[in-house]
């Protein structure tokens, strides 16, 4: 065998390791926290029903005994409501940026805008706590006159939203692009404006494209910690309205794990928090496939 055939094989060979090595190891993540997260249901015998609905959260930290209540329903709303607002405050501004970037000044739009959006990932998260916690904070109490000194879903809602807005614009923006300029050139024979062109024509024909960067802009929403329980209030109450305190599973998990007693019952409630984060990450991902094979077809 030749020494290029050699080459090729080795190459392929590496290839194939590092992706089953990669398998390997997002599947035994998976049956790690499967093993420990499913013992507040075999080990304490709570039910899957007291975890997602029950606002009961009193585990007691123990190894061997359980008798405590283990209702995440205020850190489950409290991750819905944060993401849910972030989702809403950051699509229309990452599409308009999109837009902005891809249609309207697609020259110096993508040379100067795209890079200064996708600074934004790079920055650490403690940084955008940080910033949450000594500028939005007190402008939400001292406007509002909001609760907890300003501590609220929409301070946790804005940070996420600036937070994910990279995300969403980088994704939006690449399939704007894919669409064939042939699809412009025919709306524009046709009469159309460049309005009626975009949000007729090319926004229709990106709407897949639009939803993956969607979907990966909430799934890391869903996923962050630091800065959410910064500026969130960890309260366990169920937010009366956005300008209310309250907690959510990362801020939880992130606040409590190191100070619980390993097997105890509040350590395996946080493990099926945690469960339930990679459950959610996992119904991410197969919706973004899901989109991207439809894109493809």
């Amino acid at each position: 065998m030749s020494e290029r055939f050699r080459k090729e094989y080795a190459g392929r060979g590496l290839v194939t390791i590092c992706g089953l090595l990669i398998i390997a190891i997002t599947l035994a993540i998976g049956a790690f926290l499967i093993y420990q997260g499913t013992g507040t249901f075999y080990k304490f015998h709570h039910s899957l029903f007291e975890f997602l609905f029950s606002s009961d959260w009193s585990p007691m930290d123990n190894a061997t005994e359980g008798g405590g209540s283990v209702g995440s329903a205020v850190y489950i709303a409290g991750s819905l409501m944060t993401c849910g607002l972030a989702l809403l405050i950051a699509t229309p501004f990452a599409i308009g940026a999109a837009v902005f970037m891809t249609e309207i000044s697609p020259k110096w739009g993508t040379r100067l805008l795209q890079p200064a959006v996708e600074i934004f990932v790079g920055i650490p998260s403690v940084v955008y706590g940080w910033i949450g916690l000594t500028i939005l904070v007190p402008f939400i109490r001292d406007v509002f006159h909001a609760k907890m000194g300003g501590y609220s879903v929409l301070a946790a809602g804005i940070v996420l939203a600036v937070m994910i807005f990279p995300t969403i614009t980088t994704v939006a923006a690449d399939s704007i692009r894919s669409v064939p300029d042939y699809y412009r050139k025919a709306a524009y024979g046709l009469g159309s404006t460049r309005w009626q062109t975009i949000y007729k024509i090319v926004l229709p024909a990106a709407k897949t494209g639009i939803l993956t960067g969607v979907i990966l802009g909430l799934s890391r929403a869903f996923g962050e910690a630091l800065a959410v329980a910064m500026v969130i209030g960890k309260t366990r109450a169920f937010p009366k309205n956005i300008l209310s305190p309250t907690n959510n599973l990362t801020a939880a998990i992130a606040a409590d794990m190191g100070n619980s007693a390993s097997g105890g019952e509040q350590n395996m409630a946080l493990w099926t928090m945690a469960l339930l984060l990679y459950v959610i990450s996992m119904i991410f991902i197969v919706l973004i496939h899901a989109l991207g094979k439809e894109r493809k077809e």
